[in-house]
């Protein structure tokens, strides 16, 4: 059945009237509220919304929403194989992972101490000095490691015949020279200590005349080369003895010190200072140049004979 159109016209005059009776009529829409009204529309508003969980809630102008701090992520730790540990080191072993940072072979170190092979705890603890850049702690830290485990170590070569032969030449006075041979023999059982028995030392020592008109305190030069004549050798060394009972000391420390100049020199410039003192040194030798360190010097007196075309 059809609703009349006059009825239809009529519903719809009553229901926009009605709305507009009942929203419209007697409502100031253009004057500003009151701050009392305000407040009563703010109080209305604030208890239909449900209770916040703080003080300062969505609603409050100071309320302010911080973000969760972002959480560190931990480097990946070290994953020790364990076929790994039955494979034979080398001097150079771990230091194809030196690219991920003195962290990683600090961590890798003490991961391998705790599993009993302190030798190549010992390997990760040198690769952290000789093949990454560490900070002052971090090579501290790998300083006191090293001085820990390497008396608890063998040489790490004990055979005679694979040592790698050095001459360490010692050119002074007529005087002198009898004087100086038990003190090359004490130095050098040092310094193949301190080698790990990588390194054979051979002395040999050359007089040279002193000119007549030089009046001052026996000359002592050292230096140190492969083998042979053609091999290569390292830069002089020249000092003086000012007095007998100083031969000993300061020919001991200024052998020390030609040799950590020629095993690192880029720290020359530390151990130059004639204040450092021959024990010093020797600690030097033993715990701050690595073993592998000792192996290239060594190679480097010793190079391959040129193959003739």
């Amino acid at each position: 059945m059809r609703v009349p159109i006059p009825v239809v016209i009529l519903l719809i005059l009553a229901v926009v009237g009605g709305v507009w009776w009942t929203q419209t009529w007697n409502r100031d829409f253009v004057s500003v509220p009151s701050p009392a009204k305000l407040q009563e529309i703010r109080v209305k508003i604030e208890s239909s919304l449900p209770q916040a969980d703080q003080v300062d809630d969505a609603i409050s102008p100071t309320a302010v929403v911080e973000a969760p701090p972002p959480q560190a992520t931990e480097p990946p730790k070290p994953v020790i194989d364990p076929a790994d540990l039955t494979t034979p080191p080398t001097l150079w072993s771990y230091r194809n992972r030196s690219s991920r940072g003195p962290e990683y072979l600090t961590e890798l170190a003490m991961q391998l101490e705790t599993q009993g092979a302190a030798n190549r705890a010992l390997l990760a603890w040198e690769r952290v000095i000789d093949s990454t850049n560490p900070s002052e702690s971090q090579s501290a830290a790998a300083y006191a490691a090293i001085r820990r485990l390497r008396p608890t170590q063998p040489q790490w070569n004990t055979q005679p015949k694979s040592c790698i032969p050095i001459t360490l030449h010692v050119r002074t006075g007529k005087k002198l020279v009898k004087s100086l041979n038990p003190i090359l023999t004490e130095v050098i059982r040092d310094l193949e200590q301190a080698a790990s028995g990588i390194i054979k030392f051979k002395p040999e020592i050359s007089t040279a005349p002193t000119p007549p008109s030089y009046q001052g305190p026996p000359r002592v030069t050292l230096w140190l080369s492969g083998p042979d004549k053609k091999s290569p050798s390292t830069a002089l060394l020249t000092f003086t003895i000012e007095t007998p009972e100083a031969l000993r000391p300061v020919v001991l420390k200024n052998i020390f010190l030609l040799t950590y100049q020629c095993l690192i020199p880029r720290a020359a410039t530390v151990t130059t200072s004639r204040s450092v003192g021959e024990d010093k040194l020797k600690d030097i030798l033993n715990f701050r140049v690595t073993r592998r360190r000792w192996s290239e010097f060594a190679s480097a007196m010793n190079p391959p004979p040129i193959q003739a075309n």
